[in-house]
């Protein structure tokens, strides 16, 4: 009589695919992770999406497992296992199929590996490669710890005149506000905020207002290490915020072990009421509606009437005022002159304010078209404080109107790296991308903003103009269906449709845009005509655009859609009476000086 002999376990899992089943599950699972890791935040996915599948994964491995040892493939269908004639199994067959599955589910895991650490983060976003310097920190906004969670006004108001404060300091990278509270209510850890605003420290903290009482906490951490270096506690009135201010900055500065040149920055003195109402207008600012500025205007006027003497609430009505022109809210001569007239009694308070002579220069720009004037008022703010991002980003702007584009570009790489997920910053690059002439350059930078701003407006816009300049109408018409800005999409259609031969519908978008825009849009107006090939409307419309003051013409030295023109002797007529004509821009002297990282010496960009 012949004994059978039982197979043992390890080779009754070989026999039925387990094992291989196994290793299948577990190599696409590795490979479905980097995909979501990878393409979750373009999706819009939270950043909790990864964690939960691979949880998700680890709960269903089990019963993975459990069906591939009871069931099996078989030319009929899936089966159980048991209900399988030996002489019937394609167990070998079906082994060898996923051996290719495992191969290829693996070959994807290594491609998307591959791309993740040297395209991903090394081509797109190659700052994300560079260690933080030692002497780099980014000021989160502070927890709202009151007890009905109405004060957040002075949380964030605390932390942003922290974030102020610090960026004094010439040998400390601060990164910018825009960039610090961008995570704000977002379910971040400190590690992952840190790596994207490559720094190597974090101040965060929390408020509790009752009365007139305070308690302010403070910590800062050390996220190379995830320690905490410092932290305290404070229990004040509000007479005294402004000195915990200068303790806390006193303190970051001792643990960082910074060397100052100087003394340390203090903060602004107040009256105390004067500054709270301050922080409330300047929160009521950023909420950006009609009423908002209105809000923040009174606010503004009842910080001074508290405190004659606190410029900053002056320079933050000169802001709400041109805020206004901007958005057509109020009249451009009647907006420009009351700002006007709230930043010199600022700068007669206080001559070196930083923020008065970076709003200044705006004004001596825009409006004034005093090109020599805007350019010492940058030059006074960047002498004051060199990596102040409002002040670099002034500067570069100015750059971009006098036609230096290489200077512009210089200084916005510059603040984008202070400022790394800023929606304005990463625009602004792609504005001078664009007027280089580095179009799927700008388009990148364009579609960041919108990735981290989805609704801002203009983007969608500068995104068709460069598409329209490539010669791809199509798609110019089909981006601006998600511009939400009226105006800008009647600019973008009146072109595009021109350019796909539908002039009906290009004069039929025109008119309405001039039936609804023409004080507000007439230079827009000027190069939608110059593109359509209509020369001489081009410069009535320029010519319209002196008469209402449109800011829109401080860009017109490097604008391609004016291309038309160019040819025409009345071109370099018209930018001669501006003042912006080749020869004229050529004699303007720009002198800026920028701090290099951590290690480097200065650098001057003088451009003449």
């Amino acid at each position: 009589m012949r004994l059978s002999v039982k197979p043992s376990l390890f080779a009754e899992l070989r026999r039925r695919n387990v094992l291989r089943a196994g290793a299948f599950y577990i190599a696409a699972t590795w490979a479905l992770a980097q995909g979501i890791a990878q393409l979750g935040p373009a999706a819009g996915l939270p950043d909790w999406t990864t964690r939960w599948f691979l949880v998700a994964a680890v709960v269903g491995f089990p019963f993975w497992i459990a069906f591939a040892w009871f069931y099996e493939f078989t030319p009929e269908g899936l089966k159980r296992e048991s209900d399988v004639e030996p002489r019937e199994s394609i167990t070998r067959h079906t082994g060898r199929k996923l051996d290719f599955a495992i191969i290829g589910v693996l070959a994807v895991a290594v491609v998307l590996l591959v791309t993740d650490r040297f395209v991903l983060h090394h081509g797109v976003n190659e700052d994300a490669a560079i260690p933080a310097a030692e002497h780099s920190i980014a000021v989160l906004p502070f927890v709202d710890m009151s007890a009905q969670k109405d004060e957040e006004y002075m949380s964030d108001g605390l932390a942003e005149e922290l974030l102020n404060l610090l960026a004094k300091i010439p040998a400390l990278q601060v990164t910018s506000r825009t960039s610090a509270f961008a995570f704000k209510g977002k379910a971040v850890g400190v590690a992952d905020i840190a790596r994207q605003l490559n720094v190597a420290h974090i101040l965060e903290g929390s408020v509790r207002k009752a009365g007139n009482k305070l308690r302010i906490t403070a910590q800062l951490i050390d996220t190379r290490s995830d320690t905490h270096l410092w932290s305290e506690t404070y229990d004040r009135t509000l007479d005294d915020i402004l000195a915990v201010q200068d303790e806390i900055a006193g303190a970051v500065v001792a643990q960082l072990r910074i060397a100052l040149l100087d003394a340390a920055p203090k903060s602004r003195k107040a009256d105390p009421k004067a500054y709270g109402l301050f922080l409330q207008a300047r929160d009521a600012a950023r909420k950006g509606s009609a009423q908002d500025h209105e809000r923040a205007i009174a606010l503004y006027e009842e910080s001074l009437m508290a405190d004659p003497t606190y410029a900053p609430a002056l320079v933050g009505i000169a802001g709400e005022r041109l805020a206004q022109a901007n958005k057509a809210l109020r009249p451009i001569d009647e907006s420009y002159q009351l700002a006007r007239a709230a930043l010199d009694k600022a700068l007669a308070i206080d001559p070196d304010l930083v923020a008065a002579h970076t709003a200044m220069s705006r004004i001596c720009s825009d409006y004034d078209n005093d090109m020599t004037a805007a350019i010492r008022h940058v030059e006074r703010a960047l002498a004051l404080e060199p990596t102040n991002v409002a002040a670099i980003a002034a500067a570069s702007d100015l750059a971009d109107s006098i036609n230096r584009l290489g200077l512009a570009t210089q200084l916005n790489e510059y603040a984008l790296a202070r400022d790394p997920v800023s929606p304005s910053r990463h625009g602004a690059l792609g504005f001078d991308y664009a007027r280089s002439g580095r179009l799927d350059e700008a388009i990148a930078r364009y579609r960041e903003a919108l990735q981290l701003a989805p609704g801002r407006v203009g983007t969608h816009y500068n995104i068709s103009e460069i598409l329209l300049r490539q010669g791809k109408a199509d798609e110019a018409l089909a981006e601006l269906q998600q511009e939400p800005e009226e105006n800008y999409q009647l600019i973008g259609k009146a072109m595009a449709l021109h350019s796909l031969g539908k002039h009906a519908e290009s004069d039929a978008a025109l008119a309405e845009l001039v039936g609804k825009y023409e004080k507000d849009d007439a230079y827009n107006l000027a190069y939608v005509s110059a593109w359509r090939g209509n020369v001489d409307r081009a410069f009535e419309w320029l010519d319209k655009a002196v008469e209402y003051h449109d800011t829109g013409l401080v860009e017109i030295p490097s604008e391609p859609l004016m291309e038309n023109l160019h040819g025409d002797p009345r071109w370099v007529a018209f930018l001669r009476k501006l003042g912006k004509a080749p020869e004229q821009l050529a004699k303007i002297e720009f002198k800026v000086t920028l701090p290099q990282a951590e290690g480097g010496t200065a650098s001057g960009l003088t451009h003449r």
